[in-house]
């Protein structure tokens, strides 16, 4: 009895790689900047509008549904690896680069945070966008993935034929 096993399809392929791009340049900078911006804990004035400065969010996204409670990192990163099975289903399933590329960068993104989560409890923001008095939320490059892919996303759910939505493996256009 032969036995085959079935080649990952181009769409899983191209997500895993993104998703590991984004995961591998998530966790250095997070390193980064516990190394250089914990002890002492400082701010790091980059430009007029961007400054680097060490938090720790135990909520969801930008802060949302921030908890205290000790079952909340396992509860949330619960849910997170739940989407990330999703979108490696979907992924695979997938004949648009741009959405195998999308659901790579949202998965990479999420696993980075459920890492930190993991790991200590929060997940480490250190950029922070301001201007005229206002301050973003802290977020780190997780969320950038997260928010990057799911925009590129909605952009090629709004354009289908324009946002470089063929399929994962084709060149210029055509399978094969």
């Amino acid at each position: 009895m032969k036995i085959s096993s079935a080649a990952p399809s181009a769409g899983l392929t191209l997500a895993a790689a993104v998703g590991a791009m984004v995961l591998a340049a998530d966790q250095f900078t997070k390193w980064a900047a516990l190394e250089h911006l914990l002890a002492p804990p400082r701010l790091i004035e980059v430009t007029p509008f961007l400054n680097l400065v060490l938090g720790f969010n135990t909520g969801v996204s930008f802060g949302l549904l921030e908890n205290d409670s000790a079952y909340g990192p396992w509860l949330l990163s619960g849910a997170a690896l739940l989407v990330i099975a999703v979108l490696v289903v979907w992924a695979a399933r997938s004949h648009s680069r741009t959405e195998a590329a999308s659901f790579g960068a949202i998965a990479g993104g999420a696993l980075g945070n459920v890492a930190d989560r993991l790991r200590q409890g929060a997940v480490t923001d250190f950029i922070d966008l301001h201007g005229f008095g206002w301050h973003w939320p802290t977020f780190n490059v997780a969320d950038i993935g997260i928010t990057g892919g799911v925009g590129l996303l909605l952009i090629t759910g709004l354009w289908p034929g324009k946002a470089g939505g063929g399929a994962p493996g084709a060149r210029n256009g055509r399978s094969g």
